[in-house]
């Protein structure tokens, strides 16, 4: 493979000689992209050079600091590529929704069936525990793990198909209460500018991000037919405000206070469970039920067999007129965005390759 070659004169990289990626960048058209997402000429180095670097550096296997303070050929200082992710008018996420569009535009002629494409939402951590000074660094608890850990919570929504999976939008967020930030906002900022409104963002609570998410993603384009999402996100007043958009697939929690209203009586998962005339011997459905949820509005809650202590999960779809196996089947697809994290921390080095302070920067690393 080889280096990148960066002429000194003008310190732009000369794509067709990057070997891996000269097509990939040509075809989707990251330069105007960039420049789409008011990611454009700044003093020192043009922002493609700089892209391009940073870029190359999560498949080479070379951290920032090989990849850039100690390799010879590669004339643009460390200071150019920090200002480069730290700079607050750089709408990082919009750029990641066009490429992103642009992909699936791609991969969407390839399909033979649309209706197997979905929208997934889920969080991971963006685990930051040697950090001190991170700016909006606060304890976020992970329900992986089941306890607070130092970081931030990377809420993401992506798409698949199955077989394909493209992360869309993310949102990197610190905590709600001021008690649980160990950092607050750092710098002085205009409140025109999207640095503003993303450090505005992450004291926000993921769920009020949502729906804004899941609109821009749907207003791109994006034809899935369903959204999915882990037990975390199911509250009622969710599935409630998601499904105007789409049909919501999701786990649900037993939460004393959400209730699911059944022949006129609301109920908690656990009493509507007791309540439902079981399937006998190994059935792959226990039961299934139609309920209605806050909004008035109809739902279906399949249960099925599970090795916790109680025996049973339950899943819910707002399309009550989607069979059970294919209920269940359409939520296994939800897998697809934790191989998707997997692959960035493990693969591509997310949260272990740079040291940033500015949450700017961890925006546009991200």
């Amino acid at each position: 493979m080889h280096h990148n070659l960066i002429s000194e004169q003008n310190q732009t990289v000369t794509l067709e000689k990057l070997s891996i990626f000269a097509n990939f960048f040509s075809e989707f058209k990251i330069g105007s992209l960039l420049n789409k997402s008011g990611i454009s000429k700044t003093k020192g180095a043009a922002p493609l050079a700089v892209f391009t670097i940073a870029f190359n550096l999560a498949f080479t296997g070379k951290n920032f600091f090989q990849g850039i303070v100690k390799d010879k050929k590669i004339t643009i200082g460390k200071d150019a590529v920090y200002n480069f992710l730290n700079s607050p008018t750089y709408n990082w996420r919009r750029f990641t929704l066009l490429l992103s569009n642009k992909i699936y535009l791609l991969i969407r002629h390839l399909l033979d069936d649309s209706s197997e494409e979905v929208l997934i939402f889920d969080d991971s951590l963006y685990d930051r525990n040697r950090s001190k000074k991170v700016e909006l660094l606060s304890r976020v608890f992970d329900h992986n793990h089941g306890k607070y850990l130092k970081g931030f919570r990377m809420l993401t929504l992506g798409w698949s198909d199955g077989n394909s999976f493209l992360g869309l939008d993310f949102a990197l967020l610190s905590s709600t209460k001021q008690s649980n930030r160990y950092n607050d906002i750092t710098k002085d900022l205009d409140k025109r500018t999207c640095g503003y409104q993303r450090r505005k963002e992450a004291m926000t609570k993921s769920t009020e991000l949502m729906e804004p998410m899941l609109k821009r993603t749907l207003a791109m384009g994006v034809r899935a037919k369903y959204l999915l999402m882990d037990s975390w996100f199911s509250a009622p007043s969710i599935i409630a405000s998601l499904r105007n958009h789409i049909h919501v697939i999701c786990m649900l929690k037993d939460h004393p206070k959400w209730l699911y209203e059944y022949r006129g009586k609301k109920l908690r998962l656990r009493d509507l469970y007791s309540k439902l005339k079981k399937k006998p011997g190994r059935a792959k459905i226990k039961a299934s039920v139609l309920v209605k949820l806050c909004d008035g509005r109809d739902a279906r809650i399949i249960f099925v067999p599970s090795d916790k202590k109680r025996g049973w999960l339950a899943i819910l779809s707002t399309d009550t007129e989607l069979a059970e196996e294919e209920i269940i089947r359409q939520y296994g697809k939800r897998w697809d965005i934790e191989v998707f994290f997997k692959m960035c921390k493990q693969h591509l080095k997310l949260v272990k390759e740079i040291q940033i302070r500015d949450f700017d920067g961890l925006v546009g690393h991200t």
